[in-house]
């Protein structure tokens, strides 16, 4: 039987929800995400498209995707993060905070090239994105 978590935007409008278990999770450095987050770095949880659906407060989510390969997701009431799709790989994003029952246990720091925040914690760090969805694949030392 498949666990379902269920996540909010800050105000509670939008609700998502997802089955099983991330793909992957970890952290990621690029410019756009930390723009986006005003914050160093930012979280996720990365799941199969299939596998997240909004719930609740679907007419109040509002969308930009400045870069072509993610369409960010936020609340139009709070502004809240909601989720990231990615339809060019078939994968949703959702920051880690934004699920409380998923235990984030980090496993990649990806786009650790751009970093302004070194972060040393054993974890691999990739230049980019892994190989099998269009990056380098290339791992840098800590």
């Amino acid at each position: 039987m498949s666990t379902t978590h269920v996540g909010a935007c800050f105000c509670g409008a939008v609700e998502i929800e997802t089955v099983g278990l991330p793909e992957e999770m970890g952290y990621c450095h690029c410019s756009s995400c930390r723009s986006y987050s005003g914050a160093p770095l930012s979280s996720f949880t990365l799941w199969k498209a299939d596998r997240v659906r909004v719930t609740r407060g679907a007419s109040l989510i509002g969308g930009i995707n400045k870069t072509g390969m993610s369409h960010r997701r936020f609340c139009t009431r709070c502004g809240g993060t909601v989720m990231t799709e990615h339809p060019g790989m078939g994968f949703t994003d959702i920051a880690a905070g934004v699920l409380p029952s998923v235990a984030f246990v980090p496993s990649v720091h990806l786009n650790y090239a751009e970093a302004v925040l070194l972060v040393r914690d054993g974890l691999p760090k990739l230049r980019d994105f892994p190989a099998d969805v269009g990056g380098s694949g290339e791992a840098m030392a800590e």
